[in-house]
């Protein structure tokens, strides 16, 4: 499993951590009954405290993804919801917009344009 993680980025490093095991779910390299890296290691691995990382992973469990139990580690228990991909994509999407430099109200009024032309219809009549 891949995790990555951007030290300039405004969003937590727990966050991006979490947000890369969401991603794997979606993108399936990660499936349900797969062991995370242990904390420590990961935590080596992007030379950040190992604390972070089981911040990252609280997160998780929090949202009902993974398990962590002592002697056991973190195991992905469930599948990806549909909602973690629109979610993710929405994370992604406002990264972008932000870093092309939209203000937040350009980010909800593209946001509003495309949802109201995605709900008109082949025909645009709706």
């Amino acid at each position: 499993m891949l995790v990555s993680i951007d030290h300039s980025s405004s969003v937590s490093l727990a966050e991006q951590i979490a947000a890369s095991v969401r991603r794997g779910l979606v993108e399936g390299s990660v499936r349900k009954g797969d062991r995370l890296p242990p904390a420590r290691s990961l935590a080596r691995t992007l030379d950040i405290n190992m604390h972070t990382v089981l911040r990252g992973y609280q997160i998780l469990k929090n949202e009902h993804l993974i398990d962590m139990r002592p002697g056991r580690g973190a195991v992905v228990t469930a599948d990806a919801p549909a909602s973690t991909l629109v979610t993710e994509a929405c994370r992604h999407f406002v990264a972008l917009a932000q870093r092309a430099g939209m203000s937040r109200t350009d980010i909800l009024d593209l946001l509003h344009t495309q949802l109201h032309a995605a709900t008109q219809g082949p025909s645009g009549l709706d």
